[in-house]
């Protein structure tokens, strides 16, 4: 009876009402996701084009835009609740999120997860990767910049502890592997620094590992260096340096002394790439993420300073 149902006459408006709907490029992170939300909207289409054709709504019923199983899934947006809010910076915030039981989200290193969000009737979705250890269990987190025109970030900074919110992935990644480079060299502006996080963290895990890191985190101003805790206890471990490029700040003298001989005012430019390259114990693979303005001029002065192409990886 219900198959009758369902393929009882239904009008061309009823038809169109259920067609799915072409995503905007807003909703497009932009960073090669496969699936695409567009492979995605194709895939949803071509079902609903073959329901229509044998008029039978039947065929609509596997169609799943989200789900509540707790699961990560590239192809649908699975709900998470928000566990906790930290404010990091006056525009930055790291948000957990819970996970079932001890169950983690199986990243690989670097990996990204795209988060959808409503604002005022538009749909958006956005990439983010979590900066929690690959063996986190029973939760994730994830650090992002609100930005005050940003359609998404009007909706994150709604968030509070108890909502749930839908995100879908793993998407990209850096394939690592223990000792396969003498020594990364790592680029990060801003939250640039998320998908460093979890490689560094493997890297100072794995006791056999022993890859050189040197890292370079560029910020604005020294309050607005992200997780500094976190930061200090990694540059205590003997393979990993870190160093920070300041751009706003003009002396060093009011930084801690433990910051002082670590730390550069200005811009990350063609002379101190340079400078950071020579000072590299073994010639480096460099992992780049930034904005794309960002990464264009540290692929161009990485090409002055003899690093080529091959031999970097952008995320």
């Amino acid at each position: 009876l219900q198959a009758m149902s369902d393929k009882e006459g239904a009008s061309e408006e009823d038809w169109l009402a259920l067609r799915p709907q072409e995503p905007s490029p807003a909703q497009c992170c932009g960073s090669g996701c496969k699936p695409c939300i567009y492979d995605v909207y194709e895939k949803e289409l071509a079902q609903w084009e073959r329901a229509k054709a044998t008029q039978d709504k039947s065929l609509l019923m596997g169609k799943k835009e989200q789900s509540n199983n707790s699961e990560l899934n590239p192809d649908t947006f699975t709900a998470f609740s928000v566990s906790s809010v930290e404010q990091l910076t006056e525009d930055t915030y790291q948000y957990k999120f819970e996970l079932p039981g001890n169950s983690s989200l199986r990243l690989s290193l670097g990996q990204h997860i795209v988060l959808r969000g409503v604002v005022d009737g538009l749909e958006v979705q956005r990439a983010y990767t979590p900066i929690s250890p690959r063996n986190a269990e029973g939760y994730f987190e994830v650090l992002i910049k609100c930005y005050e025109a940003g359609l998404m970030s009007q909706y994150i900074k709604t968030w509070k502890r108890g909502d749930v919110v839908f995100w879908r992935g793993p998407f990209g990644g850096f394939p690592y592997q223990p000792n396969k480079h003498g020594e990364l060299l790592m680029l990060a502006s801003g939250t640039g620094l998320a998908p460093m996080i979890p490689i560094l963290q493997s890297i100072t895990d794995d006791e056999e590992d022993e890859t050189f890191v040197t890292l370079v985190g560029c910020f604005p101003t020294f309050d607005k260096i992200y997780l500094k805790p976190l930061l200090q206890d990694l540059a205590r471990y003997w393979n990993i340096r870190i160093f920070y490029v300041l751009s706003q700040e003009t002396s060093l003298e009011k930084l801690p002394w433990s910051y002082q001989e670590n730390t550069y005012t200005g811009h990350l430019n063609e002379d101190l790439m340079k400078t950071i390259v020579n000072s590299c114990r073994r010639k480096p693979f460099v992992l780049i993420c930034g904005s794309s303005a960002f990464n264009e001029d540290m692929s161009r002065y990485l090409k002055a300073a003899g690093i080529e192409e091959d031999s970097c990886f952008v995320f």
